[in-house]
């Protein structure tokens, strides 16, 4: 089956591809916890603000392709994909085209760190293999899933790409490039982040403390 989804589609396949795994017990999701994980400012590459109307576009194009199905049972609708079987994938592989819907391009290794609450490969060689294989699909079978992209300037290694919304270019892979050089550096970017805001809430914090003492007649901590 050759297919071209859209952003919106991948994210919202994706969201339900995750949520199967990692969330199971609130699984299938209700269109207001999939609008939320579509939404969710970690683990998304790039970040979104859908609304509920464009979530439920994506559904009915999504039923309409047989990678999605509606749950009618309980008080509410819910949402459950059928990437694997719609697809015609293993599940390995529907694992790692999940991942590089919600995360854009990445290195064998940084997908195999991902995908640990997913699945567990035993090592890169393994992600490797099923990349090489929905990279190398048949015509009949609908054709590449993934594309292997150019090295980028300073990386040692190669990042890998879906191809469920069309092709990539070059400007897209240069501009959502992490360096391989230093595939901590996002984590290194929210850290600084939350150190920030811990410096700040500190700083808050003692001059309510000095406020505090001052009211009361008392030497504030650190003061004899």
């Amino acid at each position: 089956m050759t297919l071209t989804l859209t952003p919106i589609e991948a994210r919202v396949l994706a969201t339900l591809m995750e949520k199967a795994r990692t969330v199971p017990d609130s699984y299938p999701l209700t269109l207001n916890s999939l609008l939320l994980g579509c939404n969710q400012k970690t683990s998304r590459e790039p970040l979104m603000e859908l609304d509920e109307a464009q979530v439920a576009s994506a559904l009915d194009r999504l039923k309409a392709l047989q990678l999605v199905r509606e749950n009618s049972g309980g008080r509410s609708t819910r949402y459950e994909h059928q990437a694997q079987r719609g697809l015609g994938v293993f599940e390995q592989a529907a694992v790692l085209l999940g991942l590089l819907m919600l995360r854009g391009p990445q290195t064998a290794a940084e997908l195999r760190l991902n995908t640990e609450r997913w699945y567990k490969f035993a090592d890169i060689s393994s992600v490797e293999g099923f990349l090489e294989e929905l990279q190398d699909r048949s015509p009949e079978k609908g054709g590449p899933l993934v594309v292997k992209l150019a090295r980028s300037p300073g990386a040692r290694e190669q990042r890998w790409a879906h191809l469920l919304s069309g092709p990539v270019s070059h400007e897209t892979s240069d501009t959502s490039h992490r360096s391989d050089s230093s595939p901590d550096a996002s984590a290194s970017a929210s850290t600084h982040q939350r150190l920030q805001q811990l410096e700040t809430e500190v700083t808050q914090l003692r001059q309510t403390v000095t406020f505090l003492c001052a009211e009361l007649g008392l030497s504030p901590p650190g003061q004899v």
